[in-house]
């Protein structure tokens, strides 16, 4: 499915209900899969949720997650920790290109049996769980927090919990302090001091309900909405002025942008500041690499150049998003460069219209590039993509009076 889409009302008023965060929803399945007394509230309606759920509660031996990288990770530790049962851990073709290595080597470090059915270090996996009594883990800290996480989801069920030593320096800390935030909820006792990060064992937990927060890398495509408006105030819920997921740096990020956020109750209002004077952005993006995107599109549109470090992780996410946003954007017009981990963009105030942008399976490049639409008419292929994360995000769009076609 191809979309156009273009408005002719740059004034933007609205109120919306964003769904709960995937990272957020994906960890705390998880959790209750090995704490079944727990419930959960607004949790996200994400395919990568659903795939989570569906493995989580299924019998079958092949376990196929298709685009969830989340899902492929923390299932892979799961099965592992789940004694006496069998798994083939497979996804898309894509997923099959995406590395695993590192968690399947951390694993076998627990003593877990873990072996490749095709290519060595990719997917698909058979894992046979075990009972784990070794608690002893090293990994390298700038790798995927995905793994970290996965790790220390599980830790608490592992028969001497885990002591997780993180070598070099630790990148995405955000999400690893959500990871461990959430067991704090559930009273599961962990530290985290220098590069040494424990779990204790835990063998039951209290009944307790658990609200999942709207997702902030959804929110990321308001922000840059608002920005690019001539004026603008859209309402989100719900999310949390304190909030554990990284990307609420956005709030601070776009302020240098022109938009200014204020919070009410669980609400969040985003407004457009008039005659905001624009200047190059500079960012180091290592603890929030996936709203890099939704940034670089916005700089593009508001005219502006940026320079955005720190994204070496976005290299193996659903495509090489580095190279994926070069292409796209000198399609649109603009002189980029990119490295292993960097960005840049030059300022320029020419936008070509009724380009189509490719999304590469890619839900956030979907996404990202849709708040063009203030500036000139643009085609999204493929736009179903957005179902990864954020199903309802056409609709929303229409809500704040985008034409959106198929073409």
């Amino acid at each position: 499915m191809n979309l156009v889409l273009h408005t002719n009302h740059k004034n933007l008023e609205g109120q919306i209900a964003v769904t709960g965060s995937k990272s957020e929803t994906n960890r705390l399945l998880l959790l209750k899969a090995l704490f079944p007394n727990i419930t959960l509230a607004n949790t996200s309606n994400s395919d990568d949720s659903e795939v989570m759920q569906k493995a989580l509660i299924g019998k079958d031996e092949i376990v196929d997650i298709h685009h969830a990288g989340t899902a492929m990770r923390f299932l892979t530790a799961y099965f592992a920790v789940n004694e006496g049962r069998e798994v083939v851990m497979t996804g898309s073709s894509r997923m099959q290109e995406r590395p695993i290595k590192i968690l399947v080597e951390a694993l076998a470090q627990l003593g877990v049996e873990i072996s490749y059915e095709k290519e060595v270090g990719y997917p698909p996996i058979r894992i046979k769980g075990k009972k784990v009594s070794a608690s002893k883990v090293t990994l390298a800290a700038n790798v995927s927090s995905q793994y970290i996480s996965a790790l220390l989801l599980v830790a608490s069920k592992l028969e001497n919990g885990l002591e997780l030593t993180l070598e070099g320096e630790i990148t995405s800390i955000p999400y690893i302090n959500m990871t461990l935030a959430l067991l704090k909820d559930l009273e599961i006792q962990t530290s985290f001091e220098g590069n040494v990060i424990k779990v204790y064992p835990k063998e039951t937990v209290a009944s307790k309900e658990m609200v999942v927060e709207s997702d902030w890398s959804s929110a990321s495509y308001f922000f840059s909405l608002v920005a690019l408006a001539d004026q603008a105030s859209i309402t989100l819920s719900s999310y949390k002025k304190d909030s554990l997921q990284g990307d609420s740096a956005l709030v601070g990020i776009y302020e240098k942008m022109g938009v200014e956020t204020t919070f009410e109750g669980n609400k969040m209002t985003l407004k457009k500041q008039p005659n905001f004077k624009h200047e190059t952005v500079n960012l180091e993006l290592n603890n929030t690499p996936d709203i890099a995107q939704t940034i670089v599109v916005t700089c593009l549109g508001l005219g502006i150049g940026c320079h955005l470090t720190g994204l070496h992780t976005l290299k193996i996410k659903e495509t090489d998003r580095l190279e994926a946003l070069r292409i796209e954007l000198t399609k649109l017009g603009a002189t980029i460069s990119v490295t292993n981990d960097s960005l840049t963009l030059v300022a320029s105030e020419n936008i070509n219209h009724n380009i189509k942008i490719a999304t590469y399976n890619d839900h956030r490049m979907a996404m990202a590039f849709a708040p063009l639409a203030l500036k000139v008419p643009i085609i999204i292929e493929d736009a179903e993509v957005v179902s990864k994360s954020y199903p309802d995000f056409w609709n929303d769009l229409k809500a704040l009076k985008f034409e959106v076609s198929e073409l």
